[in-house]
């Protein structure tokens, strides 16, 4: 088993196919499959299946994914604490973050951690809030931006910011300067699947209100849309909204509901260099 076969195993899974993995890699497309070939003899195990769509991990593929992530993290790790060492901080960061955040929050620190750290290779990932935990739990990803509270991971504070209700431009409640919770009641409701659902869902039942879910979407821009169509009210995060909403009306919500975000890591202690200095930029 060797570095070159685990990074081929790896680039398959992500990439989901021999051809652009080894666009990936930089091996060839043949190599890659001798590489996969050789593991899967030297395992004694099928790591994908194929069919005509592509290819699929099995099960022993996904543990096999998973190992070989933590295996090449920690090989990595010997040749960015040595550079770290000698004073520089060079390897990979691979950051995942939520879409609302990305231009909003980090794309500052990440001018600023590149032009400090040129060495450095940044992987920027965006997912919802249980992609990037999910992400972090399998390495996939060594640092991610997620909604509080994170149990299991290791957080420095990043942004605490208003939930608002958003509302069609023609409905009654925009003539108000607030909105209560209570007051979408009797509406169609449209629920985020993301990391703001609880946060939601806790505000209606602190304010003893039955919300009326009628349609559930992923991201805030999925929400405006149906919202501005005239599917339904919503609440949203007030960070990352454009500034143009179009026909969708925001109005602060009563009584006041905030998201807090973090830098969430695994493993505080057990960060490579270009982490810690990312999450030490943050600090400082």
């Amino acid at each position: 088993m060797t570095l070159a076969q685990l990074r081929a195993l790896i680039a398959v899974a992500e990439h989901g196919g021999f051809t652009t993995a080894a666009d990936h890699t930089g091996m060839s497309q043949p190599a890659v499959s001798r590489a996969i070939a050789a593991l899967e003899r030297e395992l004694g195990a099928d790591l994908f299946v194929r069919h005509r769509d592509g290819i699929a991990l099995t099960e022993a593929g996904r543990r096999a994914v998973d190992r070989a992530r933590e295996a090449l993290r920690h090989f990595d790790l010997i040749r960015a604490d040595v550079a770290a060492a000698t004073g520089e901080i060079s390897g990979e960061l691979r950051l995942a973050s939520l879409p609302s955040a990305t231009g909003t929050l980090i794309a500052r620190l990440l001018r600023a951690f590149t032009d400090r750290y040129p060495q450095v290779h940044v992987r920027l990932f965006e997912g919802v809030d249980d992609d990037i935990r999910e992400w972090l739990r399998r390495g996939a990803a060594e640092v991610g931006v997620v909604t509080l509270p994170a149990p299991g991971f290791d957080t420095v504070p990043l942004s605490t910011h208003d939930m608002v209700a958003a509302l069609p431009a023609d409905d009654p409640l925009t003539e108000r300067e607030t909105v209560h919770v209570a007051d979408l009641a009797g509406r169609p409701f449209i629920l985020t699947t993301a990391g703001c659902r609880p946060l939601i869902m806790a505000a209606a039942r602190k304010s003893k209100t039955q919300l009326d879910i009628a349609f559930e979407a992923s991201g805030p821009a999925a929400i405006l849309e149906m919202v501005a169509a005239g599917l339904g009210v919503s609440i949203i995060p007030a960070l990352g909204l454009p500034a143009d909403l179009g026909a969708v009306i925001t109005r602060p919500l009563e009584p006041p509901t905030t998201r807090s975000l973090a830098l969430a890591v695994p493993s505080a202690a057990d960060c490579s260099p270009a982490v810690r200095a990312f999450l030490d930029q943050l600090a400082s």
